[in-house]
């Protein structure tokens, strides 16, 4: 069966001069995970909800390949990200605000060079473009340099990219980070509309009405371990006034707390 599944993840990093000085502490290492678990299901979309660095991002990479837990496993359709690394790879888009377009370059040349990247043959490459470039406007200036072009059409050409190879598992780390309404709206949508075709889609944010909106289950995760894991009905009337930003408030004052006990 179909399934993406992080089970019992746990990474920790060391600490730079640089990176100790800015993260204002004397420790040499810093725990980014603590035995994080979930799953994501064909035709959802999973909300991972949580404050900046909470372990969001690196949980992203770790389900990505990009890094390896020092603990736990991911599968994807039964396949170990840690094991079958490349398997993984072609069943999922992995986007985030990170990724740099080179500016000299078009959207028609990368589009074309990630397909190729992929083994994805001119042909079917050529229709994937007309399709993603129609849907997110990008056909009109899919011959000039992404140095010229707005931020806004620079996300909307990131995504198309990273979906050349028509993934089932689509993984976004603020997707919407940045953008104005019309183009925010325009990625939203998107999301929705791939979750209708039964794609399975985890989407990483602190931006709660983007959750309330989008998502179909909900974790929340501070300090790199998930505090509340369920349905996004199920979550919100966990909280005394049915809110998902009650809950999401008092979980991080909770945690601060305990943080300085």
């Amino acid at each position: 069966m179909k399934s993406l599944v992080v089970k019992d993840i746990k990474k920790t990093f060391r600490l730079s001069k640089k990176q100790r000085k800015i993260e204002q502490t004397d420790e040499t290492k810093k725990v980014a995970l603590r035995g994080v678990s979930f799953e994501a299901q064909p035709g959802e979309i999973f909300g991972l909800l949580g404050p900046n660095g909470a372990g969001k991002t690196t949980a992203l990479r770790c389900i990505a390949t990009l890094i390896k837990p020092d603990q736990g496993d991911i599968t994807v359709d039964g396949f170990s990200a840690i094991k079958a690394s490349s398997e993984v790879r072609k069943r999922i888009a992995f986007l985030t605000n990170e990724m740099k377009l080179e500016d000299h370059f078009t959207p028609n040349y990368l589009f074309r060079y990630f397909s190729r990247l992929h083994n994805i043959s001119d042909e079917v490459s050529e229709m994937r473009k007309q399709a993603l470039f129609k849907r997110f406007g990008i056909d009109k200036f899919q011959e000039v340099k992404v140095s010229d072009l707005s931020t806004g059409m620079k996300q909307k050409i990131s995504i198309a990219i990273s979906l050349v190879h028509d993934p089932d598992y689509i993984i976004f780390d603020e997707p919407t980070n940045g953008l104005d309404v019309l183009t925010a709206r325009t990625v939203t949508d998107y999301l929705l509309e791939m979750r209708a075709e039964g794609k399975t889609v985890i989407l990483s944010t602190h931006i709660l009405n983007v959750v309330e909106k989008l998502c179909d289950r909900v974790g929340i995760i501070i300090d790199g371990e998930m505090k509340a894991l369920d349905s996004l009905e199920n979550v919100q009337n966990i909280a005394s006034d049915q809110t998902l930003e009650t809950l999401f408030f008092d979980l991080v004052k909770e945690s601060a707390v305990e943080e300085h006990a």
